[in-house]
């Protein structure tokens, strides 16, 4: 069996490679690239984005000769729908909302500009109402000056797109072959548990998406991980869904990778967040599934206590803030991947503690 789950992945590897490195070429021919809104990010403005249709294309490619894994099958509806979900926000992200400043602080005294205390020197977006109402009230003051402009793009409000984002969690329930969660029958409770799993995987692989390689690594070790729990118990054919998607993440990494060629977009993030959440529901490893995303699930976590309020961070989320406050992003990119590994590494350690079905 080993043999046959080494070919899938070294195949899905492959596939990945190829057509991320033509969906590439064919994106930054197309002028289709990124425009990033993080002062720190300015540099890497004119990188190809969308990415994730080279992943998508070689997870719909291995799917074929596997039709008969049923699971694999499902994984893979999910994965469509929810990149389809993700392409129609990038498409809808290369329209321009607003144009806003870049300031940098001219003085010699800190200077305050929304949730950011600049340091003489320091550099900063004018994006909330706070800041720009700072921003006006500090102009003709000689303690800031305006050193560019940086567009934002369109993006469909938090709400719609939670509500779009159901439509895979919906599908998945439809489909039947979710009969339990976590060993539990849960009747008609089972829907909008699914519902908010799989739109809450979505929306933490998103979020994580801001650095190069980093949604793409930990997407791999967490479903590398997976697919190892699985075999370890037993399953070994329950570990294909995760063995693709490892796959797919890995071959997408030689081009994502530090400092990256390309970027997935939400393409990508919808398409590896909505596979991982169908997997992990479908092989009902949700205890461990859920264990190995803790980094993704911590940043959502830390993020909406921000934005409740109950603690403050100087950019969000806490990846932009650890790079604000000195890190690189190579090291908080290794830095994330290496807690990922572990958290992994324990789970698998201590894997009778998990229940499965």
């Amino acid at each position: 069996m080993i043999p046959k789950l080494m070919e899938i992945l070294i195949t899905t590897i492959t596939l990945s490679i190829i057509f991320t490195f033509f969906v590439r070429k064919t994106l930054k021919e197309a002028h289709i690239t990124d425009k990033p809104i993080v002062t720190e990010h300015k540099h890497k403005t004119g990188t190809p984005t969308m990415g994730g249709l080279g992943m998508l294309l070689a997870i719909i490619c291995i799917t074929i000769p596997l039709k008969d894994n049923l699971n694999l099958i499902l994984t893979t509806l999910i994965i469509i729908v929810s990149a389809l979900i993700g392409l129609l926000d990038d498409l809808l992200g290369l329209r321009t909302r607003e144009v806003q400043k870049i300031i940098r602080n001219i003085s010699n005294r800190p200077v305050e500009i929304g949730q950011l205390i600049l340091k003489p020197g320091e550099e900063a977006r004018v994006a909330t109402p706070k800041a720009k109402s700072d921003f006006r009230r500090l102009k003709g003051k000689d303690l800031i000056s305006v050193v560019g402009e940086v567009p934002i793009k369109y993006e469909i409000r938090e709400r719609d797109k939670i509500i779009v984002q159901c439509l895979p969690g919906v599908l998945l329930v439809l489909s039947g072959a979710v009969t339990g969660l976590g060993g539990f029958q849960l009747g008609i409770f089972m829907i909008p548990i699914v519902v908010f799993g799989v739109i809450g995987a979505i929306n933490a692989v998103n979020l994580i998406d801001g650095m190069d390689g980093m949604a793409a690594g930990i997407m791999a070790i967490a479903s590398a991980s997976c697919a190892l729990f699985l075999y370890l118990n037993s399953q070994p054919m329950e570990a294909v869904p995760f063995i693709v998607l490892a796959g797919s993440s890995i071959g997408f990494l030689v081009f994502n990778k530090y400092p990256a060629s390309i970027f997935m977009g939400d393409t990508g993030s919808f398409a590896l967040g909505g596979g991982y959440a169908a997997a992990v529901i479908l092989t009902g490893i949700v205890y461990f599934g859920v264990l190995a995303l803790t980094v993704p699930i911590v940043s959502v976590v830390i993020s909406l206590l921000h934005r409740a309020h109950i603690i403050r961070l100087p950019v969000e989320p806490l990846h932009h803030t650890l790079h604000y406050k000195g890190l690189s992003e190579k090291n908080i990119v290794l830095m994330y991947w290496l807690v990922t590994l572990i958290v992994c590494a324990i789970g698998l350690y201590f894997r009778g503690v998990f229940p499965t079905g």
